[in-house]
């Protein structure tokens, strides 16, 4: 039993594009095609494309899975590699978290300030709160930090 590309992207929960994505990056295998050119998935593709989006959503990457699903298909055993991978990535979570707690407590700290200024500023005057930031502590790391976002593929 073959499933074309619109029942097993919807049955999966991707676009078209994003199964042809996959394909052109060698995650999922080229399916055989109709006569007339439509694209035939077996069976199988449908826990594939599940299991390499909720990888993507655990944090690896294309070239994670890339790596992962070449040993795989040609009989190998990439699980010692599959938990090296998850754990570097959260490893980076931990990081990206305590991060954004160190944003949480700064930016908590400067609405709480900002908040005595306004407190004291008399109605209708600016109390200039941004133009303080550049008179802060130049020392002091800046609340906007830049964290890259985890990558997905088009869906």
């Amino acid at each position: 039993m073959t499933m074309r590309s619109g029942a097993l992207a919807r049955a999966a929960g991707v676009s078209t594009d994003t199964l042809r994505f996959y394909e052109r990056r060698g995650l999922v295998p080229r399916p055989p095609r109709d006569a007339n050119g439509y694209r035939r998935y077996p069976q199988d593709a449908l826990p594939r494309v599940v299991m390499i989006q909720r990888a993507l959503d655990a944090g690896f990457t294309i070239a994670d899975l890339q790596r992962i699903l070449r040993v795989r298909d040609a009989g190998g055993v990439p699980c010692r590699d599959v938990l090296t991978i998850a754990t570097a990535r959260l490893r980076e979570l931990d990081d990206r978290i305590a991060a954004l707690v160190d944003v949480r407590t700064r930016v908590g700290a400067l609405v709480s300030s900002w908040r005595k200024t306004l407190d004291a500023t008399p109605a209708g005057t600016r109390a200039r709160l941004l133009e303080a930031l550049a008179t802060d502590n130049p020392r002091r790391p800046s609340i906007r930090r830049r964290k890259p976002p985890l990558r997905r593929p088009c869906d």
